[in-house]
């Protein structure tokens, strides 16, 4: 089952790890943003309906976006990973159309998973803000940008990654529907298509692949972790 989990894997890598890094990004400094006290007062309405959002699951908002987008609003493709007669290759047009494709199943995981990293980041930025040295820093009269960054956001970020990790197998789960909704040819998709057709070899090679996937996104993020905290350390004291 090799061929067929190498061709559905280079898929939901390009979905996957783009819509985990994006929300990620874009939730951890919003919520990092909304806990500091200078943040423009728009922002905070932004959140609620970021927040409401991530409380939908993701085939859901994926039915609601391709409702508007596709049928009411006819501005993007509503099935597959790429236009009907086009073969896959290097070229700019097929590029720009498999993009096209994937613009609604990468929306509707954004906009869910944006709400819940921004209210995690922002809780963690409440205590951080709370902490002796953060006092200190300001009592020393440091620019706001370095007490922000280097105080604040690289302390409270820490549990974050942790999570990210931790969500990479919730967020597999939730993709599976929503390739299969949109049509998309990746390892949700041919894992459905093999429960329905009873394939167990299938089965198991695609549940093997994704836990020694996470296990290893586990390894990089442990070993990054004295990069983001320089009291982490695996030395020998």
């Amino acid at each position: 089952v090799k061929e067929l989990i190498g061709e559905a894997i280079p898929w939901t890598l390009a979905l996957l790890g783009t819509t985990t890094l994006v929300s990620f990004v874009i939730g951890t400094l919003l919520g990092a943003l909304l806990a500091w006290p200078g943040t423009p007062r728009w922002m905070v309405w932004l959140m609620p309906p970021l927040w409401a959002l991530h409380a939908i699951p993701f085939f859901l908002l994926g039915l609601i976006l391709m409702y508007v987008l596709a049928f009411q609003v006819p501005l993007l493709p509503i099935f597959g990973g790429y236009s009907p007669g086009n073969t896959p290759s290097l070229s700019w047009a097929f590029i720009g159309d498999m993009l096209a494709h994937a613009i609604l199943p990468a929306l509707s995981i954004v906009l869910v998973s944006t709400g819940g990293w921004a209210l995690g980041m922002r809780g963690m930025m409440v205590t951080t803000m709370g902490e002796d040295y953060v006092t200190f820093a300001e009592a020393k009269g440091l620019a706001r940008s370095t007490v922000f960054l280097r105080y604040c956001v690289r302390n409270a970020i820490l549990p974050q990654v942790t999570a990210l990790a931790l969500a990479l197998g919730q967020i597999l789960s939730g993709a599976v529907l929503v390739e299969v909704i949109f049509g998309y040819p990746g390892i949700g998709a041919l894992l459905f298509q093999a429960i329905r057709e009873n394939d167990h070899f299938l089965i198991q090679g695609i549940v093997f692949t994704v836990i020694v996937a996470l296990g290893f996104a586990t390894f990089v993020l442990d070993v990054i972790y004295p990069w983001l905290d320089p009291r982490i350390t695996y030395r020998r004291s």
